[in-house]
């Protein structure tokens, strides 16, 4: 695996991570679901921006 690909698969588990953490703070409910849910959801948006960023930026290097 080259430096890239990890990079790449580490930017798309933090998504995962974040996506799971917000569904579940969804199931959970109550004050946590308040305080949580729409704060993680817009950390994912992020966390997603710049994974694709970074997506781009390997694509671009490795073909070159």
């Amino acid at each position: 695996m080259t430096t890239g690909q990890i990079i790449v698969a580490i930017a798309l588990f933090v998504v995962a991570l974040i996506l799971v953490a917000g569904v579940a703070s969804m199931f959970i409910g109550g004050e946590f679901a308040r305080k949580w849910s729409n704060r993680l959801m817009r950390y994912r948006v992020l966390a997603q921006f710049i994974a694709i960023v970074i997506i781009m930026i390997v694509l671009y290097a490795s073909t070159r």
